[in-house]
């Protein structure tokens, strides 16, 4: 039987042969090809800088120290994400402080932003989750308000949308290039801004605290992208919009055929790029959520859940003495169910799923 996975990297000939072709230069940390790659990324997010790092963690820390955020700050955040949205916050010394979710996008309610802001309260970081954006025009609008740094964590949103203005464009946008998103160089991350200094600042921390060789001004890290991997990612970004459409065209087979289960809700003025394509199997459905994935996997259906258990939950948080409650996140977390939607779906493959 044929398993149609849950994510499938699509790596073709250019990017093998971009690839050989840096290995064959010798140079192989980061140079021309990382640089190539920064400005398609500036260019899709519309802003003037772009700055790659090692990982799409490493960006979001990145982006926190070069806010100046640290001990002391709290940085408001979805709990609904990768345990990294609330990491990248505790490296730099600062709380996160968790708020709950839309439950229609299972993106961070601005509503319950406004309401968390404290004196202490620094920045923003809203997760643009399975390739919807957070509501964008609001966040910013309370951003502006109370004097506010915007971090999206845009790890899971290469190519969406949020009234016309692409993600990674609102504030400063934190990408990740892992192997499976939309935009994959096997590993990587990207850091988006239209800040002059900010930029600059970013580049000297990502290289030791060094604007020259050998001269660290300040405590930096070894965050650089090689240009190994910044070349799977020029060449996958070549390709991102055929992808996306792709992506999308899949989860419309699915809007219009799928049955006892809720389907995405986009919201108006939204670009959805469908990194995941995730239903919630109501509580009613007599064998529930992780039943339904058990009866998929016996039909050679992989799903995943992002994410099981929100980040208050993790034990790390609960020793931190977390002890929020978060309906709406904590409801999500036992009914989301993301089905395969990925480019590599052939129409039989989209039918089993819909039939199963």
């Amino acid at each position: 039987m044929h398993i149609i996975p849950i994510a499938s990297p699509y790596i073709g000939d250019e990017e093998k042969l971009a690839v050989l072709a840096v290995l064959e230069s010798g140079h192989l940390a980061a140079g021309a090809v990382t640089e190539r790659l920064e400005r398609a990324f500036a260019e899709l997010c519309g802003v003037r800088h772009a700055v790659a790092t090692s990982s799409g963690t490493a960006a979001l820390h990145l982006a926190l120290l070069g806010h100046g955020i640290g001990a002391g700050d709290e940085v408001i955040t979805a709990s609904f994400s990768f345990v990294a949205t609330g990491n990248a916050a505790l490296f730099t010394g600062a709380r996160p402080v968790f708020v709950d979710i839309d439950p229609d996008t299972y993106t961070i309610d601005p509503a319950a932003i406004d309401a968390a802001i404290t004196p202490r309260t620094r920045a923003i970081m809203p997760v643009h989750l399975y390739g919807q954006t957070a509501d964008m025009t609001a966040i910013t609008a309370i951003a502006r308000r109370h004097n506010l740094a915007v971090i999206e964590d845009a790890a899971q949103a290469v190519g969406a949308a949020c009234d016309g203005r692409p993600a990674g464009g609102f504030g400063t946008g934190c990408f990740s290039l892992y192997a499976t998103k939309n935009v994959a160089s096997a590993e990587g991350g990207m850091i988006t801004t239209d800040d002059d200094a900010l930029a600059e600042r970013l580049r000297m921390l990502r290289h030791h605290g060094q604007r020259e060789r050998y001269l660290s001004e300040a405590l930096g890290y070894n965050y650089r992208m090689t240009d190994v991997h910044a070349a799977i990612g020029v060449a996958q970004m070549a390709r991102l919009e055929d992808m996306n459409r792709r992506r999308a065209a899949n989860a419309a087979h699915f809007d219009t055929r799928l049955r006892g289960v809720v389907t995405p809700f986009v919201r108006p003025g939204s670009r959805h790029v469908y990194h995941q394509y995730t239903v919630r199997v109501p509580s009613t459905l007599a064998m529930g959520r992780d039943g339904l994935a058990r009866s998929l996997a016996e039909r050679g259906i992989s799903t995943g859940v992002y994410y099981p258990a929100p980040i208050h939950q993790q034990p790390l948080y609960r020793d931190l003495g977390y002890r929020d409650s978060l309906p709406e996140t904590e409801r999500a977390a036992a009914e989301c169910l993301s089905l395969p939607v990925h480019p590599a779906l052939t129409r039989d493959d989209l039918d089993r799923i819909v039939a199963a």
